[in-house]
């Protein structure tokens, strides 16, 4: 076995070599006859085979150790020092945004083409100097990310989702349909899952709220956590998932996984996209229908987001209680707009009434996650379903997040708070043995 296969794969050779020795039509930038060279003579010994037990890293630095001992007596130790640095990155990692990758830091990568990559830093985004070569240089560092997974991006299939192997989630589009070259979005996830003590810690939600959250997971009511793009939708998830019994059995179902439980008993189904002839495509709906075969306790749906809306709902109402869900939405009551609207993706023509009836049926609690102007996440609302009155799902708000300003003070105060209504779900929460009076009682109305 080769050095070369461990790293990604013969067919990274010729591009190697390939994208070395062409510009950009924009920027003209051109890597230098001395880095075109090292990389030749590395891709040349990693072809041969090796001892299986070879550490990669330290064999491709003393290989540029030896080649700079020759050819790069003209540099200075700074520039030696940074050209290691890059093939090693290039070789071993992900090219020049493997040192964001690596940064705890960072929580988005944007790669806009070749010479514009921003990051998100506590909820703000920056531009980086960080450059690549050019728009080959991008397409290979794509097809290092999704070849391990059987993917593959090319014209005729220019878009691909994808993810690393820590569970970061990956996005790619190449031209013909991204105008400014290859475009790369990855949303990393924690090396370590969020708990609900990092979620206190950034006061992204109360104690009481924390608490209350967790009977109710507990006590197996269904919830779904709504949000916009990038509220913090995924990792409320894992944390709240976190609360499940450990002698319970949970099926996660998403597009990429993401989720990772700290239970014991759970099992990760994840979709697959059709292939280059159309064929083979598993969705979503597929793998929850086949889910409820499976004996589970608890369903985990990432996101819905189409027609396993319908299942999902007709699960929660027959005996799979405890299950959770994401859905884009910028309140409480868009989410069951948009619930209805998914439904009827099914292809069935349901009356309204009937739809509303299974939703209100078989949610409990929606969570509402918000991303705030300074970039931090929180709990904007925990709201309760009702049930139906006439035509129209009543809901109630148990928990909210009120950001007021103080005519004293001139200041902006934030807090949470809760409705000053006690809870129709407690009853159920307390026959499990959770005793949560005490959080509502000077507010009861």
């Amino acid at each position: 076995m080769s050095l070369l296969s461990r790293l990604g794969g013969d067919h990274l050779v010729t591009e190697v070599k390939k994208d070395m020795t062409i510009n950009t039509s924009s920027k003209k930038v051109k890597s230098t006859d001395l880095e075109v060279r090292l990389h030749n003579v590395l891709v040349e010994e990693l072809k041969k085979p090796i001892n299986q037990n070879q550490e990669l890293e330290p064999l491709i630095e003393k290989l540029t150790e030896d080649f700079l001992g020759e050819e790069g007596k003209h540099l200075t130790f700074e520039e030696k020092k940074q050209l290691k640095h890059d093939i090693s990155h290039e070789l071993t990692g992900y090219g020049p945004i493997s040192p964001l990758l690596a940064d705890p830091s960072v929580t988005e990568i944007m790669v806009n083409g070749p010479n514009a990559v921003y990051i998100e830093v506590n909820g703000i985004i920056e531009k980086t100097s960080i450059h690549f070569r050019d728009d080959l240089h991008v397409l290979r560092v794509i097809e290092k990310i999704v070849a391990p997974l059987g993917r593959r991006i090319d014209e005729s299939v220019p878009m691909v989702d994808a993810r690393l192997p820590d569970g970061s989630r990956v996005n790619a589009i190449i031209p013909p349909l991204a105008l400014n070259g290859p475009t790369i979005t990855i949303r990393k996830f924690s090396s370590v899952p969020f708990t609900i003590n990092d979620l206190l810690r950034k006061n992204s939600l109360s104690e009481n709220m924390a608490l209350f959250l967790k009977a109710a997971v507990e006590s197996k009511l269904n919830i779904f956590i709504s949000g916009g793009t990038g509220s913090g939708k995924t990792s409320t998830l894992n944390v709240i998932s976190s609360f499940i019994p450990n002698g319970e059995r949970v099926l996660t179902i998403e597009d990429a996984a993401e989720l990772r439980l700290s239970q014991e008993h759970v099992v990760s189904l994840e979709s697959r996209p059709q292939n280059i002839e159309g064929q083979g495509e598993i969705s979503i709906r597929d793998l929850l229908r086949n889910s409820l075969r499976m004996r589970p306790d608890r369903i985990i749906i990432g996101e819905v987001r189409g027609a396993e809306t319908l299942d999902m709902l007709q699960a929660m109402n027959t005996g799979h209680e405890g299950s959770l869900g994401t859905g884009h939405a910028n309140s409480p009551r868009d989410l069951l707009a948009r619930l209805e609207t998914m439904v009827l993706m099914a292809g069935f023509d349901l009356p309204v009434k009937a739809i509303r009836q299974q939703i209100s049926s078989a949610l409990d609690l929606i969570v509402q996650q918000a991303r705030m102007k300074d970039g931090s996440r929180k709990i904007t609302r925990i709201t309760e379903v009702l049930g139906l009155e006439g035509d129209t799902i009543i809901l109630q708000d148990i928990f909210i997040y009120k950001e007021q300003k103080n005519i004293s003070t001139d200041e902006i105060e934030k807090k949470f708070m809760t409705s000053g209504i006690r809870p129709y779900c407690i009853d159920k929460i307390m026959l499990a043995g959770h005793d949560i009076n005490d959080m509502f009682k000077e507010e009861w109305v």
